[in-house]
């Protein structure tokens, strides 16, 4: 069995991606990424589709939980 991938909701954040992935865009080019990298939820980040932590600037909040 393969590397366990984790992807985490972060309260008012990214979201965070763990383990052995691979990320295209809507026609197939990967992008160049590390074992570990965030993900843009607020929308506002100059270097999308990851995070570059400007939630914090913007206050944004969103705190989902699983049910």
């Amino acid at each position: 069995m393969g590397e366990k991938v984790e992807i985490k909701i972060n309260d008012n954040g990214s979201i965070r991606v763990k383990g052995d992935v691979e990320l295209v865009d809507a026609v197939g080019n990967l992008f160049e990424t590390k074992k570990a990298f965030s993900l843009c939820r607020c929308g506002a980040s100059e270097n999308k589709p990851f995070c570059d932590g400007t939630h914090k600037k913007i206050n944004f909040e969103s705190q989902p939980r699983a049910k």
